[in-house]
C-alpha cells in the first residue's frame, strides 16, 4: 500500500468507529481487524501502520466526530500536517488514497475529551486533570499476572528475561510490547495469564482467602474469577456469574490450563438472577461486584469509549451498578464482605454508588484493606495511569455487619 491508500484505509476504518459508537457496534480494533481481513493484499507493515494511525487519530479527537475523514483531517492539522500531502485531486497512482482537500470541509477538533466528561474528571483530579487524561490517552503496556498455582514470580522471570516486575502487584509482570503472549510455553502450561496489573489489584482488594464461599458476579471472560482461585489456593467454592453467555464460555478453558478446580459458572437471566442465584442468599463470604461502566479508567486500550459514552448511557450504568449492588448484598452472609470494582474514574459510578448504596443498606459499612505500595488502611482506592502504571479502577470493600 502506498502512504496515500494508508490513510484512506485509515479514514474508512475511522468511519466505521464513528458509526459503531453511535449504534454500539464492534471496537475499533475489531474493526481494523475485520477490514482487512477481505484485503489480503495488504502487508504486515501496511496493517500495523494503518491500525496505528486509526488509533493515533482516535486517541487526538476525543468529542465524537462527524466522520472519519473529518476526525483524519482534524488530527493532521494538529499533529501530522505532512499527511494533509496526501489528499489530492487525483488521488495516488492506484487511485485509492483520499480525495482532495476542499476548502471549509469538515474537520474535527482535537481534545482530550468531549467537556461534560472532562467536567466531570476535575472532580476527581482538580487541577491535575489534563495530565491524567493525557495519561489515560497513552499507549497501554502488556501486563501478565503469574498463576501461583503453577509458578512464582521469580520463576517467571527467569523464564521469561524479557519482562520485569509490576510496580504494585506481586504477581504481575510488565511485558514487552508486541510480545505474542499466546505462543509462549509459559502461557499453554498456565503459569501466566494477561491481566493488567490494576485489575490484579482490584481483585487481590477482595481479600478471598482458602475454604471460603466467594462470588464473582460480573465474571465476564474470567480474569479476575482466575486471580481469586490462586489466592485462595484452589480451595473452596467460587461461582463466577455473568449474563453474558459468550463470554461466560470463554471461561472452561481458562480455567482448564490454568489448573483450577473450584469454580462453579452461572449463566444469568438479566434481571432475573435471584433464580439462579437465590439458593446463596446470606451465604457468601465475599462477593465481588466488577460492575459495567463507563471504562473511562480504560481509555489507553479503548479511546473510542469517549464517543460512545453520553450522559444517557452514563445514567443506565449507574442505575444498573445500583440494581447489581443490592442483589450483591442479598448474597454476603452476617460478617462477609462485599467488593465493588469499576474500571471508570468518574466519582458519580464510584463514591457516589457506594454512598447510595450505604444510605439503603444501612447494615454494611466501610471495611479497610491495603495493597502493599499503594494504599495501607483505606476503605475505598483509586488507582490511575498517572498515579500507579495501571489501568484506571475505582475500588470500595463493605461489610455486612448484621
Amino acid at each position: 500500500m502506498t502512504p496515500a491508500a494508508r490513510v484512506q484505509a485509515a479514514i474508512e476504518c475511522l468511519d466505521q468507529a464513528v458509526a459503531a459508537a453511535r449504534t454500539g457496534g464492534a471496537a475499533a480494533d475489531t474493526i481494523v481487524q475485520r477490514y482487512f481481513t477481505t484485503r489480503r493484499y495488504a502487508g504486515s507493515k501496511d496493517r500495523r501502520a494503518v491500525r496505528d494511525l486509526v488509533f493515533d487519530v482516535i486517541r487526538s479527537i476525543g468529542s465524537p466526530p462527524d466522520s472519519g475523514r473529518a476526525a483524519l483531517i482534524g488530527h493532521a492539522r494538529a499533529n501530522a500536517p505532512e499527511l494533509l500531502d496526501l489528499f489530492n485531486t487525483d488521488k495516488d497512482a492506484a487511485g485509492h488514497g483520499p480525495a482532495a482537500l476542499v476548502p471549509g470541509e469538515a474537520e474535527a477538533r482535537p481534545s482530550l475529551a468531549p467537556g461534560w466528561q472532562l467536567d466531570m474528571l476535575r472532580t476527581r483530579f482538580g487541577k491535575d486533570t489534563e495530565a491524567a487524561v493525557a495519561a489515560l490517552l497513552d499507549r497501554a503496556p502488556l501486563d501478565l499476572r503469574v498463576n501461583t498455582l503453577a509458578a512464582n514470580r521469580d520463576e517467571m522471570l527467569i523464564e521469561l528475561p524479557d519482562c520485569a516486575p509490576t510496580r504494585h502487584a506481586p504477581d504481575g509482570l510488565r511485558a514487552p510490547t508486541g510480545l505474542n503472549v499466546e505462543t509462549l510455553p509459559a502461557f499453554h502450561a498456565g503459569k501466566i495469564e494477561v491481566q493488567d496489573e490494576g485489575s490484579q489489584l482490584a481483585a487481590l482488594a477482595v481479600g478471598a482467602e482458602p475454604e471460603e464461599l466467594v462470588i464473582d458476579l460480573c465474571a465476564g471472560a474470567g480474569g479476575k474469577t482466575l486471580a481469586l482461585a490462586a489466592a485462595m489456593g484452589n480451595r473452596g467454592r467460587l461461582i463466577a456469574a455473568d449474563t453474558d453467555r459468550g463470554r461466560l464460555s470463554a471461561m472452561p478453558q481458562r480455567l482448564a490450563r490454568a489448573g483450577v478446580t473450584i469454580v462453579e459458572t452461572q449463566l444469568l437471566n438479566p434481571r432475573r438472577e435471584w433464580e439462579a442465584l437465590g439458593d446463596l442468599a446470606g451465604l457468601a463470604d465475599r462477593v465481588m461486584v466488577d460492575a459495567p461502566c463507563s471504562g473511562t479508567g480504560t481509555w489507553r486500550r479503548n479511546p473510542e469509549a469517549r464517543w460512545r459514552l453520553t450522559p444517557e448511557r452514563l445514567e443506565k450504568l449507574i442505575v444498573e451498578q445500583d440494581r447489581l449492588l443490592l442483589l450483591a448484598a442479598e448474597l454476603v452472609r452476617p460478617g462477609g464482605s462485599l467488593t465493588y470494582v469499576v474500571c471508570s474514574l468518574l466519582p458519580a459510578e464510584g463514591e457516589a454508588r457506594v454512598a447510595a448504596f450505604t444510605a439503603k443498606k444501612t447494615a454494611f459499612q466501610p471495611l479497610s484493606f491495603g495493597i502493599p505500595g499503594v494504599a495501607d488502611d483505606v476503605s475505598q482506592l483509586t488507582l490511575s495511569p498517572g498515579e500507579q502504571g495501571c489501568d484506571g479502577f475505582f475500588i470500595a470493600r463493605l461489610q455486612r455487619t448484621c
